[in-house]
């Protein structure tokens, strides 16, 4: 499986971007599409997530309510809206795929090289 971020740029606080994931390959093999972020000097922390068979979604706390993840109608892309930006929010955002919508990275087995968010003050 093969993932590729796009969407990501500087916006002000308060501001959207809305994130994308192409996925290709095997993408039958996992059922779950997450994105994940890492600012500098931190671990890498989940975002939200979502299942291909059920639609079930999970969000961190501190994205839930202004971020939302979907799905496109083929098995091959996810999306991230995200709405009222915060300067928090500036990471380096990362698409995963893996067995189940869970937080920890250790469900994901593929991951994308990333799309940089800043969100300036």
């Amino acid at each position: 499986v093969q993932l590729v971020e796009s969407g990501g740029g500087l916006v002000q606080a308060g501001g959207s971007l809305r994130l994308s994931c192409a996925a290709s390959g095997r993408t039958f093999s996992s059922d779950a599409m997450a994105w994940f972020r890492q600012a500098p000097g931190e671990e890498r922390e989940f975002v939200a997530a979502e299942t291909w068979s059920g639609g079930s979604t999970n969000y961190a706390d501190s994205v839930k309510d202004r971020f939302t993840i979907s799905r496109g109608s083929a098995r091959n892309t996810v999306y991230l809206q995200m709405n009222s930006l915060k300067p928090e929010d500036t990471a380096v955002y990362y698409c995963a795929a893996g067995a189940a919508a869970w937080s920890s990275p250790l469900w994901y087995d593929y991951w994308g090289q990333g799309t940089q968010v800043t969100v300036s003050s």
